[in-house]
């Protein structure tokens, strides 16, 4: 029996806290699996029961409704229990990246309004401390055991259910606060909600708890009764062997992860015939990297979701269906139900035809903000109302006048056989303001390449402005766990007085 009652009002549930989600599963059916963490089973019941555990915790250290709570900890069952039970008393939990320092902490915990109590795995517990300052209590380990004071469960609506960040990639990590409305509204929209009579679907989680995608993934999958197979941290061959193991039948990757799993040296010989659906998404995926991946998995259905923290994730989606027409490969597809977008030119804030680049704007009642959302991505509409992103309008290169997108270069080049990943930048340059740098990979057993090579192999696709002027041949290009390269990492693969090759100022 579950400790928590099933809230099965709809009008209710619209606005309820988001700690009703494991509800009627725990209550209707307490020994199906929830959370599969390490080989270790976690059912419904259980992790009701620990999420009273970590109220009670909580509630004993003094975190009261209204409190964000920095949660530093990677994706499972005590990550997920605090993150219920801190929303069960009223309070959000801001969910933070184990792997920062103490200083990135105290620059999170600053910005998003952290009180002095924080829960850690015990690898970030001392630099959470050290963020927090004297005085502070960072709790870690397991929840009280004694769950007799729980408080009753607070509401939910438009008070704040979780502090999410932004990237960080183009500049500091941004808090986003998310509504238990909000969230509430996202999850009924995009999943029916539990029945017992339906068995599991098996999910696999693999993108950290801390990044929209795999929180609200989560949710979504705890909202439906649905099984969760969690990796706290992406291995290639661990998320192969999970897909065997435990049959899962969907999941979603970044592009970076999609690559490690097809070029494992056990992909062929370990049964992934479970899956049906691989979403993927949260960085630009290269056209051949997906063909291959539709070859590998004929039988799944493939959908590419583009959003952000700010949108609560995807607002547009690449259908199955659309997978199959190669001119859409590359595209992120149409918006979704219930979101609108239009290209806004960044300079006079004029709509532009169709087929121009320009600064992506989103509508939808599922953004954090009302109105118009500015995402900061370039992108062009085709006329059939397809979205191709270009890059984020901060990373824009500007050589002598000329605007454009540093992922229309990339991906020309990611088509050389030679090359095995790419990252383009503009670089600083006192005549042309910008010049375009592209830092290479080259595949095992191949020749470097030159830059007039590199540029006559782009110079039939794209625009003389657009060509390489500035190569480095680099061994690994700097991902951080999202799959994403932060813009300041990149430039800082071009030395300042170099060796590298540079083309023509013209």
């Amino acid at each position: 029996m579950s400790p928590f009652p099933a809230d099965t009002d709809t009008a209710a549930a619209a606005a309820a806290n988001i700690a009703t989600i494991v509800d009627s599963a725990a209550s209707l059916d307490p020994d199906r699996v929830a959370l599969i963490v390490d080989d270790v089973t976690c059912s419904y019941g259980e992790l009701a029961v620990e999420t009273r555990r970590w109220a009670s915790t909580l509630a004993a250290a003094g975190v009261r409704a209204g409190d964000h709570v920095p949660l530093v900890d990677w994706g499972g069952v005590r990550s997920t229990a605090v993150t219920l039970a801190a929303a069960h008393l009223g309070a959000a939990t801001a969910q933070m990246n184990p792997m920062l320092t103490a200083a990135e902490l105290s620059l999170l915990v600053e910005v998003s309004r952290c009180c002095a109590i924080g829960v850690a795995t015990t690898g970030g517990q001392d630099s959470l401390a050290a963020a927090l300052g004297s005085g502070a209590m960072v709790i870690h380990g397991q929840g009280d055991p004694a769950t007799s004071s729980v408080p009753e469960r607070a509401g939910g609506g438009d008070d704040d259910a979780l502090i999410l960040f932004t990237s960080g990639t183009t500049g500091l990590p941004k808090p986003v606060a998310v509504s238990h409305r909000a969230l509430m509204a996202r999850i009924r929209a995009y999943r029916a909600p539990f029945d017992p009579d339906r068995p599991p679907a098996v999910t696999l989680m693999c993108v950290p708890s801390f990044h929209v995608g795999g929180m609200l993934g989560l949710l979504l999958t705890l909202y439906a009764g649905d099984t969760t197979v969690v990796l706290p941290r992406f291995d290639a061959g661990q998320w192969l062997w999970s897909v065997a193991r435990h049959r899962v039948t969907s999941g979603f990757l970044v592009p970076t992860m999609m690559a490690r799993i097809l070029d494992h040296p056990d992909i062929a010989t370990i049964d992934t015939t479970s899956l049906r659906s691989i979403s993927y998404g949260a960085a630009a995926a290269p056209g051949e990297l997906i063909e291959r991946a539709m070859r590998r998995w004929p039988d799944a259905g493939f959908a590419n979701v583009f959003g952000q923290t700010e949108t609560l994730g995807a607002y547009t989606s690449l259908s199955p269906a659309d997978h199959r027409d190669p001119r859409r490969i590359g595209s992120v597809g149409r918006p979704l139900p219930g979101a609108e977008v239009k290209v806004i030119d960044p300079a006079h804030g004029d709509e532009v035809d169709r087929g121009e680049l320009g600064e992506l704007w989103v509508r939808s009642s599922q953004t954090v903000s009302s109105g118009w959302f500015a995402t900061g991505d370039l992108a062009r509409q085709d006329t059939e109302g397809y979205v191709f992103p270009a890059g984020r309008l901060s990373e824009t290169i500007s050589r002598g006048g000329e605007k454009f997108g540093p992922v229309e270069v990339a991906e020309v080049l990611r088509t050389h056989p030679s090359i095995a990943d790419v990252v383009v930048v503009g670089l600083p340059d006192p005549e042309m303001g910008e010049r375009v740098g592209a830092a290479i990979v080259l595949r095992p057993g191949t020749d470097d390449l030159g830059l007039v090579e590199l540029r006559s192999w782009c110079a039939p696709t794209i625009a003389a402005f657009k060509l390489p002027e500035v190569t480095v041949s680099v061994d690994a290009l700097p991902y951080n766990e999202l799959g994403k390269i932060s813009r300041a990492a990149a430039i800082e693969l071009f030395p300042p007085t170099t060796d590298h090759e540079q083309g023509p100022r013209r």
